[in-house]
């Protein structure tokens, strides 16, 4: 028997003839039931490309690259996490490209 999410609770199916029961929890032991994560299209991920640099992102001379070791970046926040929480500042040194994030 295979377990199946409905509405009202999760069910034990035959996959061969399609009888159901509610199941309990003794019934789901040792059984993972999983959900697909469907993003929005604010969710996507945000992809910053040369063209945009040459726009004018901010420069901060206050990083030091953990690749390189340069001590100047592009700089740029995003809220990735709930809005209670400070955003995260993305980093991209200026000579060798590397992108980093650090979070406050």
């Amino acid at each position: 028997m295979r377990p199946v999410r409905r509405s009202d609770g999760v069910y034990l199916k035959c996959i061969r003839c399609g009888y159901e029961v509610k199941a309990t929890a003794k019934d789901l032991k040792g059984y993972t039931i999983s959900t697909r994560i469907v993003h929005t299209a604010k969710e996507k991920t945000v992809v910053i490309s040369e063209d945009d640099i040459a726009k004018g992102l901010p420069v901060t001379r206050d990083v030091t690259c953990p690749r390189c070791g340069y001590h100047e970046a592009y700089f740029w926040m995003i809220q990735t996490r709930a809005a209670d929480e400070p955003p995260t500042r993305f980093y991209k040194c200026r000579r060798c490209g590397y992108v980093w994030r650090e979070y406050e």
